[in-house]
């Protein structure tokens, strides 16, 4: 990206995700599809959620400096949930249009709306 770009828009547009990140995120999903059939729904998602609590807490140790990580704890944890809730409304979203159903208003529909009306002429809406 060039960093002296002053076009608004492209500045605010979302950087697209690498395609090894989605073989990375279908391998994960595939692993827990499969437990899923044994362990069954419910306890597989709560073994991922601790999973990416475990993890998620075992990078962010590993990245700061040890006389910052008490005093980053609070902005770190406001970070992760703010992205988690992110995701999760940004998938119950989609599923949901993908498979026909009433999931209520999406906490990112203001969002959604104001990125439609920068779309040019004609285009289609994610």
């Amino acid at each position: 990206m060039n960093e002296t770009n002053t076009d608004p828009q492209a500045a605010n547009a979302p950087t697209p995700l690498d395609p090894a990140f989605f073989t990375c995120v279908n391998e994960y999903l595939e692993l827990t599809n499969r437990q899923s059939q044994q362990q069954g729904l419910k306890r597989i998602s709560v073994a991922s959620l601790y999973a990416a609590a475990r993890f998620n807490a075992h990078v962010y140790l590993a990245h700061m400096q040890p006389g910052d990580v008490a005093n980053e704890r609070k902005e770190f944890l406001d970070y992760m949930t703010t992205m988690y809730r992110r995701m999760l409304n940004e998938h119950l979203d989609g599923l949901g249009q993908e498979r026909g159903l009433d999931v209520g208003e999406s906490e990112l529909a203001a969002e959604y709306a104001a990125a439609a009306s920068r779309l040019p002429e004609g285009a289609p809406a994610q």
